[in-house]
C-alpha cells in the first residue's frame, strides 16, 4: 500500500503569512519557513508583531477568505487522491485553514490550533506533536504504507526524510543547496511524475 502525504503552503496554496502581510503593509511578515527553520521562533516572532499592531484573527482570517489554491492545485489533489490515500500535513492552524479546505474540496488535514482570547487577540498556539509531519510518515510506515512525501520548506524536510521517497515542490535556493539529495519539481505537471516515478520504484522494489 501507498500513501502520499503533502505539505499545504507553497504547494496547494500561497503562503498565508504573505498574503497577510500584503494585506496589512507590515513587511515583516513575510517571513516564513523557507526563511526561519526554528518553528517556535518564528511563531514567537509573528505573534509580537500582531500584538504591536493591534491585528486579530477575525483580521487574518478575512484574508484568507479572499485567497484561492494554486492554479491547478485542486486538480492535482483530486488526482491523487483518485489514487492513493492523501493527507495534507501542515504547520498551520485548523483556525486558519478551514476556509482554504473547502476550496479544496475537503481533503484529510493534520495540523495545529490557535489560541484565541475573546478579545480576538491570538494569544498562544497550541502544536498538536513536535514535528508531527515525521512522526505521521513514522506511524504510515509502521502500518506497512510505503510514503511519498513532498514539501517546500525547512519545516517540512524532516518529513521528505522519513518518508519512502520526498520530493521538493518549488523550494527557495537556499533548501536546495542545503537538501541536494531531494529531486526538485516546479510545477504540478513535474511533481505528478516525480510522485509516479517514485511509485514505480517502490513498486519494483517490493514485487
Amino acid at each position: 500500500m501507498l500513501a502520499v502525504c503533502l505539505d499545504l503552503e507553497g504547494v496547494l496554496i500561497p503562503e498565508i503569512w504573505i498574503n497577510v502581510a500584503e494585506r496589512t503593509g507590515i513587511e515583516a511578515l513575510r517571513r516564513t519557513t523557507r526563511d526561519e527553520p526554528d518553528y517556535d521562533r518564528l511563531m514567537s516572532y509573528r505573534l509580537g508583531i500582531l500584538d504591536q499592531n493591534d491585528i486579530k484573527i477575525e483580521d487574518i482570517t478575512s484574508t484568507i477568505n479572499s485567497m484561492e489554491p494554486m492554479d491547478g492545485a485542486l486538480e492535482f489533489l483530486q488526482s491523487l487522491e483518485s489514487r492513493w490515500p492523501t493527507l495534507i500535513l501542515s504547520d498551520t492552524f485548523s483556525q486558519f485553514a478551514k476556509p482554504m479546505m473547502a476550496k479544496l474540496g475537503h481533503p484529510t488535514l493534520l495540523c495545529h490550533a490557535l489560541v484565541i482570547d475573546d478579545s480576538g487577540r491570538i494569544a498562544d498556539w497550541e502544536i498538536r506533536y513536535e514535528d508531527h509531519k515525521s512522526k505521521t510518515v513514522e506511524s504510515l510506515l509502521e502500518m506497512n504504507y510505503h510514503v511519498i512525501a513532498a514539501g517546500d520548506s525547512y519545516n517540512d524536510t524532516t518529513m521528505l526524510s522519513t518518508a519512502s521517497a520526498g520530493i521538493l515542490f518549488r523550494p527557495p535556493d537556499n533548501v536546495i543547496e542545503e537538501f541536494p539529495n531531494f529531486p526538485v519539481a516546479r510545477d504540478y505537471e513535474e511533481l505528478t511524475a516525480a510522485i509516479e516515478s517514485a511509485a514505480s520504484d517502490i513498486g519494483e522494489h517490493w514485487n
